[in-house]
């Protein structure tokens, strides 16, 4: 009787699960946002929430050029507030106040889950009329909060769990994003993507310097950052990091977690890692994977990490495109999973770490622009016409 051989995984299926792993929460995050968005922005104009009437109405009225500058010096004014406090991070991070900035990102996500979290509850409680007491409603609501917190930060718990608040997270915060105006929306999220492109890349960049600090201390940054499984758990002996240079891990958990929009691959380490491209060959010779420029350390296996401003802000991207219809919807959901399987790819090219967003974002939103000016008017026409395609 032959003896049946248990082929191998091939390349393209190993690369494909990957990217699948961190596509799937990316997915799901930007269809909440979207399902959010539908439902309570279809409520009539007495019971609807306030802030949603506010954004839908205040750039009526406005010129053009007023709703631009008022776009770009919120967006400027948001910038410059997230730079400050990313360098107060660093700065924080230098003098080891590790445990004060892990229980204020705690504090912090307690009060997304409880304030906002609880907010937009009361909304689908009175749209959808649900009977219940409000004792009962903020003991629900407390215990969620502190389970989240404690799922995220505070304790060891299975990894869907974890996985699942960290989604819920991030659809909370997009939701709340979708309300300012349209122009400063569209204007913060382009703003956005130039700030993370240059807060990772540059050298004085403050993204870059917390975690060339971090490596240098082999010490993990507290921070909300969302972990894919591993593909193999057989094959999870090789640790995928961004290093400043080639050297052999100890076994400890040198990257855990990055800043808000970082892309990071890592996994559990045993072995010495290794820095070849995340498409290559599986038959590397283990010398010259050792020996190799520096860069990103790649091995057979390993879980994606995105951080959750990257989440965030897809989500609202799709999100304001879901206020306008879901023709733009379908367009901005593809030119985000086309942007961050190119970073994907760039990130292999590249071997080092990568900001998400720009690509993504710059792609989505020439989408959304040439989908709402051109291929809406081609779709009516056609359907005016009784043509069909």
């Amino acid at each position: 009787m032959a003896e049946t051989l248990e082929e191998p995984p091939t390349l393209l299926s190993t690369i494909g699960e990957e990217i699948i792993r961190i596509i799937a929460p990316v997915s799901a995050c930007m269809l909440l946002v979207v399902l959010l968005v539908s439902v309570l922005s279809s409520s009539s104009s007495s019971d609807a929430p306030p802030t949603i009437v506010f954004s839908a109405d205040s750039e009526t009225g406005s010129s053009t050029w007023d709703k631009l500058k008022d776009a770009l010096l919120s967006s400027i004014a948001f910038v410059a507030t997230v730079t400050l406090l990313t360098f107060l991070l660093v700065l924080l991070f230098y003098f080891r106040c590790t445990s004060f900035l892990k229980y204020y990102m705690a504090f912090s996500s307690f009060i997304v889950l409880a304030i906002l979290g609880g907010e937009i509850t009361l909304f689908l409680i009175d749209k959808f009329s649900i009977p219940v007491d409000s004792v009962t409603f903020f003991i629900l609501l407390f215990n969620f909060s502190v389970v989240g917190v404690m799922a995220v930060f505070l304790s060891r718990m299975a990894i869907v769990i974890t996985q699942s608040y960290l989604v819920l997270i991030g659809v909370l915060v997009a939701y709340w994003f979708t309300m300012l105006p349209e122009w400063t929306t569209w204007a913060l999220l382009i703003a956005m993507a130039l700030y993370d492109l240059a807060a990772v890349l540059l050298p004085g960049g403050p993204l870059r310097l917390l975690v060339e600090l971090a490596m240098s201390r082999d010490e993990e940054i507290p921070a909300l950052v969302y972990e894919a499984r591993p593909v193999d758990q057989h094959t999870a002996s090789n640790r995928r990091i961004w290093r400043s240079s080639g050297v052999s891990s100890n076994g400890d958990l040198v990257q855990e977690s990055l800043p808000e929009t970082r892309l990071v691959v890592a996994e559990e380490a045993v072995v010495s890692e290794v820095t070849a491209p995340l498409i290559s060959s599986a038959n590397v010779d283990h010398h010259r994977q050792e020996n190799s420029v520096d860069g990103i350390g790649l091995g057979e296996s390993g879980a994606i990490k995105l951080g959750l401003g990257d989440f965030i802000f897809y989500s609202v991207l799709v999100g304001r495109a879901a206020l306008y219809d879901f023709m733009t919807v379908y367009a901005c959901y593809l030119a985000i999973i086309a942007g961050l399987g190119i970073t994907l790819l760039l990130l292999a090219f590249y071997r080092r770490a990568l900001p998400a967003l720009p690509v993504s974002i710059l792609l989505g939103v020439l989408f959304y622009v040439l989908t709402r000016v051109l291929l809406e008017m081609f779709v009516v026409q056609c359907s005016t016409n009784l043509l069909m395609f």
